[in-house]
């Protein structure tokens, strides 16, 4: 056995039983899971690229665990899909621990809980059985919701209620379905399952399909596809901001991944199409989320829960992508689920900088937000250029190649969704750019406004000051004394929560805003690394 086969099971195993030390050693030092958390990910990232690297130049890598037949045992894949999204978590997870070394949320136990979850997520990306694929959704389930519930405010706790609640039904339809076709085929492993599903169809159509409903709808609530789509909204809008652009950009991605995963490498294209109003059901669902997530998220006035909203969106196009079953709308959804990752990432962890410096979390609060921060709003903007579509962006090319698989299946309302989806999203996006760039700031709306600003053009803390005192000598006011020594603690409160921003947090911002635009450049590149190996490999 070669170290590059033993690498792929200590992808999940080394996270998950590191996710013990930060308690343990907590037991006697503070502090310490941030280290812990950081070497584990930085690891992650050099395995994972290893591997990838492998994957792309040699061919699949596959490790049977305990040496035992794929029909019984359990195996793990890594191939040009796969490996993608192992990349992105691990690179995702350890570029977030930048925000949280400073931003929060902090404690050993949360970095117990990081560990497991991002064990979790690369075990979804590289299981080859439908089982333990149920095993590693439970995993990061229950990671995510103690994360959520973790926030400050009952909120946080509803939000995390309701997330294990859908979440575990959503779980229990999946394995169901599994069931199903475990009786239908008396296997579990994706490879083999490919193999003997045909025969099993032939046998007895209605197991398999009622088993592929149930797998359907499950992931379709774990996916957020409307109207299953209720938790998501409220768990991205009460989480720590710190955790949000992980839950954001690495959860439903794996989910919509393993959705993707079951299709196209153990149903088949041949069984999607085969099956009457199989792919139009798919079609459906995934084009109905995308204008209903749009369209709900032109309403929001919450930051959060608009970006919320239009993950629902950009989750819906990536399953409507998986409808069409065609190669151009396969490589267009895993460069949307790239790409999408790469900017809720960046976006979240913006509003997180921006309610951290300023405490401003509604559309309105942004006012004027660009002449306090200019590094932050430019680059909210370019994720924004990206999320709409605007190229060169990664949204750009995700949505291009899907629209051109809907121009090859014949399917124009398709097409017409995706530009009608891309309005709405000019529009929700317009409104925060107008609020950043061309709404002046006032205290009424603005938050981070403090009343030396909004007085006396911005003053700093020390003109504040001298103003309390001259005001006092001048009039001999005591009420006006309390006042505007009122107004010079604003402003040192203000200039305090500037400081809760550190530079990891800024650099988490920039990162993924270059790399949402350099994404769209290396869009053929992307498309690449799955064509024509692995595509000719599922589609022939």
């Amino acid at each position: 056995m070669s170290s590059v086969d033993l690498l792929l099971p200590l992808l999940v195993a080394v996270p998950m039983l590191l996710s013990t030390v930060p308690i343990v050693l907590g037991l006697r030092f503070d502090r310490t899971g941030w280290s812990v958390a950081a070497l584990t990910t930085t690891a992650l990232v050099a395995a994972t690229t290893t591997l990838a690297s492998v994957v792309y130049t040699d061919g699949v890598v596959t490790h049977r665990l305990g040496g035992w037949s794929p029909a019984y045992g359990i195996e793990l894949v890594l191939d040009e899909f796969s490996a993608l999204i192992a990349v992105l978590v691990a690179v995702t997870a350890a570029g977030v621990l930048a925000y949280t070394r400073v931003g929060g949320p902090r404690g050993n136990t949360f970095y117990s809980g990081y560990l497991l979850l991002t064990g979790g997520l690369l075990g979804i990306s590289v299981t080859g059985d439908v089982f333990n694929l149920f095993v590693f959704l439970e995993i990061v389930g229950l990671a995510t919701y103690a994360m959520i519930a973790s926030g400050d405010g009952p909120e946080s706790a509803v939000a995390a209620l309701k997330y294990l609640i859908l979440g575990t039904v959503g779980a229990s339809m999946y394995l169901i379905g599994v069931g199903l076709i475990f009786m239908a085929t008396g296997t579990l492993n994706m490879g083999v399952l490919a193999e003997v599903l045909p025969a099993a169809v032939e046998r007895d159509p209605t197991l398999v399909r009622a088993g592929f409903a149930f797998v359907f709808v499950g992931f379709s609530m774990k996916v957020a596809q409307w109207p299953l789509h209720t938790w998501q909204p409220d768990a991205y809008q009460h989480a720590p901001d710190g955790i949000t652009p992980v839950i954001a950009a690495l959860v439903s991605t794996a989910y919509a991944y393993a959705f993707g995963r079951l299709l196209y490498s153990v149903f088949g294209p041949e069984f999607l199409t085969s099956t009457p109003y199989l792919t139009e059901l798919v079609v459906t669902v995934g084009c109905v989320s995308v204008v209903a997530g749009s369209a709900l998220a032109v309403i929001q006035t919450d930051v959060k829960r608009m970006f919320a909203f239009s993950s629902v969106s950009q989750f819906g196009l990536i399953v409507a992508a998986y409808g069409l079953v065609t190669e151009s709308a396969f490589i267009g959804a895993t460069i949307h689920l790239v790409g999408h990752a790469v900017i809720k990432a960046g976006l979240f962890a913006a509003a997180g900088v921006i309610a951290a410096s300023y405490d401003a979390r509604t559309v309105d609060e942004y006012a004027g937000l660009a002449d306090e921060h200019p590094l932050v709003a430019g680059m909210m903007a370019l994720l924004l250029v990206s999320l709409i579509g605007i190229p060169p962006s990664a949204g750009f090319v995700g949505k291009w190649y899907i629209a051109l698989g809907a121009v090859e299946a014949q399917l124009w309302p398709v097409a017409v969704v995706i530009l009608f989806s891309t309005l709405l999203t000019l529009a929700y996006s317009a409104r925060l750019l107008e609020k950043m760039y061309f709404t002046p700031a006032t205290p009424l709306e603005a938050p981070h406004v403090s009343e030396s600003v909004a007085t006396d053009g911005g003053e700093n803390e020390d003109d504040a000051e001298t103003a309390a005192g001259a005001d006092a000598a001048n009039d001999g006011d005591a009420g006006t004394r309390g006042g505007t020594e009122t107004a010079a603690l604003d402003a040192t409160a203000t200039n305090r929560d500037r400081n809760t921003v550190s530079y990891g947090m800024l650099a988490l911002v920039v990162a993924t805003a270059l790399l949402a635009i350099s994404l769209g450049f290396a869009g053929g590149f992307l498309a690449g690394l799955l064509d024509p190996s692995f595509i000719t490999e599922v589609f022939n």
